[in-house]
């Protein structure tokens, strides 16, 4: 399994990397990006994966959040991966910004052209974290997950799909019910069809009302957000809970938006959240 890198750059005495492989998975190079703290020079250390949000890459999170400070502090690895297969140069696959490049959604797509290659679901869950814990000191036994508006979405539906796998999960601003929301529509209506079943396994709310995560999930909403009524329905994930007994965190913050900036007020919370549950 070949890696190639990028670049790598000192960072609050660890370093963080930027990284390229062949993905199995997506049949494409997939890029990613690790801050591998100071702690892991003596012990393999918690992984914690981010999943950004659509029109971002593996740089977005990395770049805007600052975040590794924290991450060094705490003794967690960061992980980010890409949004999407990219260079593939399928029918429409860069004709919309909420859909194709950049917006794979972290499903599984079954629909042509889109089943060939856009496995996010499978990438993220399966792929990425053999790949990070190959070549990185990542504890293969603690691995935590969280994201960005599509990728708070697929951080949901990650962790609800498999909870042997990830025992940690937040989520900044998530698409909470996208089947039942344009932005998910059109994802889910392209990549898995139009028998609206088979969307529920990729809806965290639907997920979420018919068994529960183990442990408590951490939210944070803007309500300054320009999406939240029409995309993003954090009122499905709170009657989900409520249906499931699933221990849920939302919070809401008057005058927060969409922006990054929302994401670097709080990213902090959302490290120590993680570490005290990874064991950090």
């Amino acid at each position: 399994m070949t890696l190639q890198t990028r670049g790598e750059h000192a960072c609050h005495g660890g370093h963080m990397g930027f990284y390229v492989h062949h993905s199995v998975q997506t049949g494409c190079d997939m890029r990613f990006a690790v801050y591998v703290p100071p702690q892991a020079a003596q012990r393999p250390v918690p992984a914690l994966y981010y999943l950004a949000g659509l029109t971002c890459s593996e740089e977005t999170f990395m770049i805007k959040a600052g975040a590794q400070r924290h991450a060094a502090e705490l003794g967690l690895m960061l992980v980010s991966s890409d949004t999407s297969p990219r260079g593939l140069n399928l029918p429409g696959d860069a004709d919309a910004w909420d859909f194709g490049v950049g917006a794979g959604f972290y499903l599984d797509a079954l629909q042509e052209p889109w089943s060939a290659h856009y496995h996010m679901g499978c990438y993220i869950n399966l792929e990425l974290p053999e790949v990070v814990e190959r070549h990185f000191p990542a504890r293969r036994d603690r691995r935590g997950i969280f994201g960005h508006s599509m990728g708070g979405h697929g951080a949901l539906v990650t962790a609800l799909r498999h909870h042997d796998r990830w025992h940690s999960v937040s989520a900044f601003a998530p698409i909470c019910n996208p089947a039942a929301v344009p932005w998910g529509e059109k994802a889910f209506g392209n990549y898995l069809g139009a028998d609206r079943e088979r969307w529920d396994d990729w809806d965290a709310s639907r997920l979420m009302s018919g068994c529960a995560w183990p442990g408590e999930i951490l939210v944070d909403q803007g309500e300054a957000d320009q999406f939240l009524r029409e995309q993003l329905r954090p009122e499905a994930l709170e009657a989900a809970a409520a249906e499931s007994g699933q221990k849920l965190r939302l919070r809401r913050h008057a005058g927060y938006d969409h922006s990054y900036w929302f994401v670097q007020t709080f990213v902090a919370d959302h490290l120590r959240h993680h570490a005290a549950v990874l064991g950090a």
